[in-house]
């Protein structure tokens, strides 16, 4: 299964396209919040992919799941923003949600810098932000592809000058 994953659009989807473009083909996208609103857009640029997304800090306005867990390709995933596990400060109280859960990968946003790391046994999978990046020189967004032998991971850069 191949994921797209992107996080902290901010409202602005200008380079998803190219990100799309770069992907090739996804059974899947992902968005981990902040702007929940872009959704809807997103869901336009994908065609007939399926879209799941969560709410973020900057998402008080709309309605939408905080969190969601689903399962690809016989792995556990677990979609969050965030901020309810007050990730800027680290990886523990998340890393102890997802053991709770059992999960095999995190996707999580809201610090706006791409990560991705395996913390203890569960993939800790962060797209940074494809709009609004932080301490990076690039937006970026995420791939997972995911077998039932195992999970890679890749974040990837948006040169552009600002």
């Amino acid at each position: 299964m191949r994921i797209g994953v992107f996080s902290d659009t901010h409202g602005d989807l200008s380079n998803v396209p190219i990100a799309l473009s770069r992907m090739g083909r996804l059974d899947l996208v992902l968005h981990a919040g902040d702007c929940y609103g872009d959704i809807d857009q997103l869901r336009k640029l994908v065609d007939d992919i399926p879209v799941k997304g969560v709410l973020g800090n900057c998402d008080t306005w709309c309605g939408g799941p905080r969190e969601e867990m689903f399962e690809a390709a016989r792995k556990k995933i677990y979609l969050v923003h965030g901020h309810l596990y007050n990730i800027k400060n680290g990886f523990h109280k998340l890393f102890l949600r997802a053991e709770e859960l059992g999960v095999d990968v995190v996707v999580y946003g809201h610090t706006h810098r791409a990560e991705s790391l395996l913390y203890g046994n569960i993939l800790m999978f962060n797209p940074g932000s494809i709009s609004r990046p932080r301490n990076q020189d690039y937006p970026s967004y995420g791939m997972l592809e995911i077998t039932e032998q195992k999970i890679n991971h890749r974040i990837y850069y948006i040169e552009k000058a600002y």
